[in-house]
């Protein structure tokens, strides 16, 4: 979300004539996209901020920008902690850029933390891509999971409208873009904010009739969404996904714990066995699909044998990946305040066992490539070796392959290829290409 964030406020910056300066300490205008979902990453942005702030005393003229959730956590605090910061805004205010950079340039301090109805996405995107796309489709999140910060930062949910995502993805369609990544901090509530009811009593605006409007536009040869919520994932979006082709066999829906008690505390809204079947549903329907979640360790009040319930799904259900974090409390947040916090060396200690697992786990999972013909959609040039390409199975594992073919020379960006996979690592992929 914070990518796609930052990519239409540079593309709002280059609109403006601003061009990307070599290094960060030498550029006339900066500014930090920041994340406040952990602690850690909270506490970086106070770093760079005073390495730029120092700037700042010597270069008055230097603009300095402060975006994203920490910005609308933090709000006019920022200011009297760094008074040389000339901006802060919410993530509901990225398209308000060039408005508010304005009412800089008149020489006012401006803080832009209030609510405010995110308009259509009328800016164009700097992308890094140009072969796969970000697409936001619905803002902010109507949850209140015990531990997240989100729904406080980031506002309540807000749908685009169905026209304008297609018009959208047709016009990233027409320049090149075949593969389109539907973004939502709560993707599966998409619409419920829209009008739209059958006589069945049916919405009419949902996730899944989405991926039924865009599928057939021309030029979009992959489809994928994310974040999912196991309390919205519902049957009819599975078979949507099983029946339409240009939807990639990958789901990433967090299920943060194995434990039922620990579920009810983070305020989930599901059990563990409800999540188990819509994982059962998925390999029914489609047996090769790649799975990812997300998992916290170390929850407030977390028993040993409650975090033994999570490895153990970790275990049983066998994910391609899961990304996990140590519990860190949050400002405004519930569970911040409860007094059974558990220890930092607890953290770290269930922290590391569960990464050891879904190393060994995702290693496991890997092995059903080898040998495999595999289609990989070519996104580019191996970094760190010039002779590969690169790019991502449908499954989303990054592959990596030989740059030129004997017989049909160099591969190039956008292309779909066919790559035997050779070597398999818990992470990503090698192969050759298939003719």
């Amino acid at each position: 979300m914070n990518k796609a964030d930052s990519e239409r406020m540079a593309g709002i910056l280059q609109s403006m004539g601003y061009t990307e300066a070599e290094e960060e300490i030498k550029a006339d205008l900066v500014l930090y996209n920041t994340c406040t979902i952990r602690d850690n990453a909270e506490q970086k942005v106070y770093s760079y901020l005073g390495r730029q702030a120092k700037r700042k005393k010597n270069n008055p003229h230097l603009k300095l920008i402060i975006a994203g959730c920490v910005a609308q956590q933090e709000g006019e605090r920022l200011l009297r902690r760094v008074p040389e910061i000339d901006l802060v805004m919410g993530p509901q205010h990225a398209n308000r850029l060039e408005t508010l950079l304005t009412q800089v340039d008149n020489g006012q301090q401006v803080v832009a933390t209030e609510d405010h109805q995110i308009l259509e996405d009328l800016t164009t995107a700097r992308r890094d891509s140009k072969i796969c796309a970000w697409v936001n489709v619905i803002y902010g999140c109507n949850e209140r999971c015990t531990y997240c910060v989100v729904p406080s930062v980031r506002g309540k949910e807000q749908s685009r409208i169905p026209e304008s995502i297609h018009s959208e993805i047709e016009g990233l369609a027409s320049r090149g873009y075949k593969e389109i990544t539907l973004l939502g901090q709560n993707i599966d509530a998409y619409g419920r904010d829209l009008p739209g009811i059958t006589k069945e009593g049916r919405r009419t605006n949902t996730l899944t009739d989405l991926l039924h409007y865009i599928h057939n536009i021309k030029g979009v040869e992959r489809i994928r969404f994310a974040t999912s919520h196991p309390r919205y994932f519902s049957s009819r979006l599975i078979d949507a996904c099983a029946q339409l082709e240009k939807v990639c066999e990958h789901f990433h829906i967090p299920f943060q714990s194995g434990n039922n008690e620990i579920l009810k505390a983070m305020g989930r809204g599901y059990t563990i066995e409800k999540y188990k079947k819509i994982i059962a549903r998925i390999r029914d329907l489609i047996p090769n699909a790649s799975i990812s979640g997300d998992a916290i360790v170390a929850f407030p009040g977390e028993s040993e044998a409650q975090f033994k319930d999570t490895l153990k799904i970790i275990d049983e259900l066998q994910f391609d990946q899961v990304n996990t974090a140590a519990y860190s409390p949050r400002p405004n947040t519930p569970a911040s305040n409860w007094p059974n916090q558990l220890p930092e060396e607890i953290k770290v200690k269930r922290l590391k066992e569960i990464n050891h697992l879904v190393e060994l786990t995702a290693r496991k999972r890997n092995t059903r490539y080898q040998g495999l013909i595999e289609e990989v959609l070519v996104e580019g040039i191996n970094p760190k070796d010039k002779t590969q390409l690169m790019g991502r199975t449908r499954g989303n594992r990054l592959t990596f392959f030989p740059r030129k073919n004997l017989q049909n020379g160099s591969y190039n960006p956008g292309e779909l290829i066919k790559v035997k996979i050779t070597e398999v690592r818990p992470f990503s992929l090698s192969g050759i290409t298939i003719n």
